[in-house]
């Protein structure tokens, strides 16, 4: 009687999985918007002039409000002192701003408008960054980009904040559970979102044969409006929780200097965040080229030449509705008990997913190819999250993780390209590529985010969950930015063309050579191999306790 009296809401393995729905799909919408351009580079380069530089400024700029007013800090402090529910619908309410501002930025109304002519003339010159050639806006950078930025900045304030938040909120329900599986679970299932918006974001861009790039931003926002109602939800939720418990969203202590020097004192925390910045420099950034990339080194026939059903709307859908089963059944098998219906459900998963490929290779859709990425990370993120939880070795994992990292990029960069007269080679060499990407990327939720409760005290999570992201946004700030202008450097026949007028925007949005982007990249990941064999000689002499695993037999 009195255990039934006691149980709470995170005691009921259903209510906490559904809590951890809502936060996911929260994510999941956030994740899109991030990359709602990513698809439509080629687009934005023909219909708003923005080229390689502008592009990837303006992508950059997400991170710099986080990187350069320290703003993430302020987020884990708030989220630490005002709780999870506060911050969490705070975070959706930045988010949606920074959307909107962004969606009006790349509408046809902006153009010609006093905010046009504004940023025209303004915001050409940031002191010292400009020296350093890591402003987020510059002279010459069109207006609608700068204005874009503008909007991307205020919304990467959100979405970090989001992410610190759901992070925590997680933690909070899941502590001395499945807590590996559910951050793992969380970030695969959240990753979704990337596939949906290479998906969707070129369909709307293209929407009845009329192109319009706002459309796919505007697509965006209205998901961000339905995130923050799945904060809502949850707050209710979690409100309840604390009732039950009686625990405080609240904390009376004032915010202390020596919580901060607590973390930064760390040396495992310093490895740990290192390899965060890493990881999501070397993945991040490229997601939002990866679909020139592929324009650029895959053989596909012109729009005219791809008949009317691949190409049409529907097909579309139908091919993203492939890829939920495929994401679904991959899912659910990790959960069966029994090893025919585990079998039965990846079965499943692999022909869908056999046939999810060959609709992108009919359809002739470099965003279609790419949007696989998140796939094999859905179906074996819950069982690394699950083996970290009862077996341990997270920091093995992200050795791992490092050595497939490498070899992605390394193939993107000098085997790909051998591929290009060979439609059918091309297309596969990408499609598995693709998927081990995302798969080692899997490797970090899983592992690494869950280590962090186990180097700092439990009520600063929340502060030192916001460093990770705010040395993480240094790395996301500066390395799209720089791809961009290492294009421009690396491609200089194209500008010439562009300039002297041999060829259309539209023509050198397809022509870039991307070796040398691609190597650097790699070169993160050989930083973040050599740190993670660091960080497995630090556990063993030190103590941590990384390698160890998360439930206790």
């Amino acid at each position: 009687m009195t255990d039934s009296v006691n149980k709470t809401l995170r005691d009921s393995a259903s209510v906490r999985w559904i809590v951890l729905l809502l936060l996911s799909f929260a994510m999941f919408c956030s994740y899109i918007f991030m990359d709602i351009l990513s698809p439509i580079k080629d687009l934005m380069q023909s219909e708003r002039g923005w080229d390689s530089t502008a592009f990837g400024t303006m992508q950059g700029s997400e991170t710099f409000l986080n990187v350069f007013v320290g703003f993430l800090i302020i987020a884990g402090i708030i989220l630490d002192k005002l709780g999870v529910r506060f911050t969490a619908l705070l975070s959706g309410f930045v988010m949606l701003v920074g959307a909107t501002i962004n969606w009006y930025a790349v509408t046809e109304s902006f153009i010609g408008s006093s905010l046009e002519v504004w940023f025209d003339s303004h915001l050409n010159y940031v002191p010292i960054l400009s020296e350093l050639g890591f402003a987020p806006f510059y002279e010459g950078m069109p207006a609608s980009a700068k204005f874009s930025a503008v909007g991307f900045m205020i919304f990467g304030c959100g979405v970090e904040m989001a992410g610190i938040t759901v992070s925590r909120g997680i933690v909070k329900w899941f502590k001395g559970r499945e807590m590996a599986l559910a951050m793992g679970s969380e970030m695969a299932l959240a990753r979704l979102g990337v596939a949906t918006c290479m998906i969707f974001s070129p369909l709307f861009a293209n929407l009845g044969g009329d192109i319009d790039v706002s459309r796919s931003v505007a697509f965006g926002v209205v998901l961000l409006m339905i995130a923050l109602i799945m904060f809502i939800v949850y707050f209710f939720m979690d409100r309840k929780l604390d009732a039950q418990t009686g625990e405080a969203e609240e904390k009376d202590d004032p915010f202390r200097a020596k919580d901060l020097l607590s973390i930064f004192s760390s040396g495992g925390f310093w490895l740990v965040a290192l390899l965060c910045v890493l990881y999501y420099s070397a993945i991040f950034p490229f997601q939002k080229y990866a679909v020139n990339m592929l324009q650029c080194n895959l053989t596909f026939s012109s729009p005219e030449e791809v008949s009317a059903f691949w190409s049409s709307d529907m097909v579309t859908v139908i091919q993203y509705i492939v890829m939920l089963i495929v994401a679904a059944t991959s899912f659910v098998g990790n959960f069966s008990e029994k090893k025919k219906m585990e079998f039965l459900w990846t079965s499943v998963a692999v022909v869908f997913l056999v046939v999810y490929c060959y609709m992108g290779y009919m359809r002739q859709s470099a965003a279609s190819v790419f949007a696989v990425f998140p796939l094999l990370a859905v179906a074996i993120t819950p069982k690394l999250g699950k083996y970290v939880d009862y077996k341990g070795k997270a920091a093995s994992m992200l050795v791992v993780g490092s050595i497939l990292l490498i070899a992605c990029h390394l193939t993107f960069a000098f085997v790909l390209p051998l591929f290009k007269g060979s439609v059918i080679g091309g297309f596969v060499v990408a499609y598995v590529t693709i998927l081990v990407l995302g798969a080692s990327f899997s490797l970090v939720p899983a592992s690494l985010w869950p280590s962090v409760p186990k180097l700092v005290d439990s009520k600063i999570i929340g502060t030192a969950y916001a460093v990770i992201f705010w040395i993480q946004n240094v790395g996301l700030f500066i390395f799209p930015l720089l791809i961009g202008k290492v294009l421009d450097k690396t491609n200089p026949q194209i500008i010439e063309a562009l300039d002297n007028g041999t060829m259309t925007a539209a023509e050198a949005a397809v022509r870039y050579d991307y070796s040398a982007p691609l190597i650097m990249l790699a070169g993160l990941g050989v930083a973040a191999l050599l740190l993670g064999l660091v960080l497995k000689v630090v556990d063993k002499k030190k103590g941590l306790g990384l390698e160890e695993p998360n439930v206790k037999a």
